[in-house]
């Protein structure tokens, strides 16, 4: 009878499903394919650096072990990306909920103007707020005697100025889709309002601030423009700075399966980050959705 009741599927929707089919699958090679060639390149012989071999033969480590060639620093280099990147991340996520919160609670003028600027300060090209930044860094402003070239503060601020509008965007509209009962509700149980955003609304945030965290440590981690700028001493590079001064034996050469290599090392807490808390990720993407 389960048999008899099951509709037959028609040519036209095994057409359909068939298409569904390749297109998802020439999605996934499209997405993998660049990975697995940097792997695929990252394990083949120094000497086989343009080798267009689908599978490595000889599979060899020696990449690896040359990444961290002492001439490379690339070690202090991964460092230093952790650092600006959980720094950038935790001040942003510090800053950002608590302007997205009064955003989205608190009633004053102009608040939609002031939304607007904070968005539109997202648009300017990074490129044109280099030269200032340098002239600001570099103690040429008189108002800011200070020379911070190859130190943290002169990587985390550009980059929590470039992170902070989005986060802000992002955690207001999620901070507006929470009904205001639940605070209310809370502070008649006898919370403060600021017991009731601590120990009610930031949990139900979580979606939306893991989301917001895994955004920007991304962003900050990949970027290269501001890091290659003010971090000009080999003490100070980022990780994707030091692979972009990667050398190879006689200083000339480009060692191609050394940088496949480090790309590789560069990626891994990335992916590793995202399928930790993918759930959480697409719960405050997809948050607000649906009413």
């Amino acid at each position: 009878m389960a048999q008899l009741s099951k509709r037959r599927r028609s040519p036209k929707d095994w057409a359909i499903l068939i298409a569904g089919i390749l297109g998802m699958a020439v999605i996934v090679i499209y997405c993998i394919l660049p990975f697995y060639w940097m792997v695929v390149s990252s394990l083949r012989l120094p000497s086989m650096g343009r080798s267009t071999d689908l599978v490595p033969n000889p599979p060899s480590v020696e990449n690896y072990v040359a990444v961290f060639a002492g001439n490379n620093n690339f070690t202090r280099a991964l460092l230093n990306s952790v650092i600006v990147s959980v720094t950038t991340t935790l001040l942003t996520l510090i800053f950002g909920i608590i302007a997205s919160y009064a955003l989205a609670r608190l009633r004053f003028a102009f608040k939609g103007i002031v939304l607007a600027i904070v968005i539109a300060t997202s648009m300017f090209p990074g490129i044109t707020l280099l030269i200032p930044l340098l002239k600001m860094f570099t103690g040429r402003y008189t108002w800011f005697p200070f020379n911070w070239m190859n130190t943290y503060q002169a990587l985390v601020l550009p980059s929590l100025s470039f992170a902070l509008p989005l986060c802000i965007w992002n955690l207001t509209a999620f901070f507006r889709q929470l009904p205001v009962e639940l605070e209310q509700a809370a502070m008649v149980d006898g919370c403060t309002p600021g017991q009731a955003f601590r120990k009610i609304i930031l949990p139900l945030a979580a979606p939306g601030v893991f989301t917001t965290a895994i955004i920007t440590f991304i962003a900050v981690w990949n970027e290269y423009m501001i890091a290659l700028r003010f971090g000009q001493d080999t003490d100070m590079n980022t990780a994707t700075v030091a692979i972009s001064k990667f050398t190879g034996i006689s200083g000339f050469d480009t060692p191609y399966g050394t940088i496949m290599a480090a790309g590789v090392i560069v990626t891994v807490p990335l992916l590793v980050g995202v399928l930790v808390f993918q759930r959480r990720i697409v719960a405050g993407l997809t948050a607000g959705g649906v009413k």
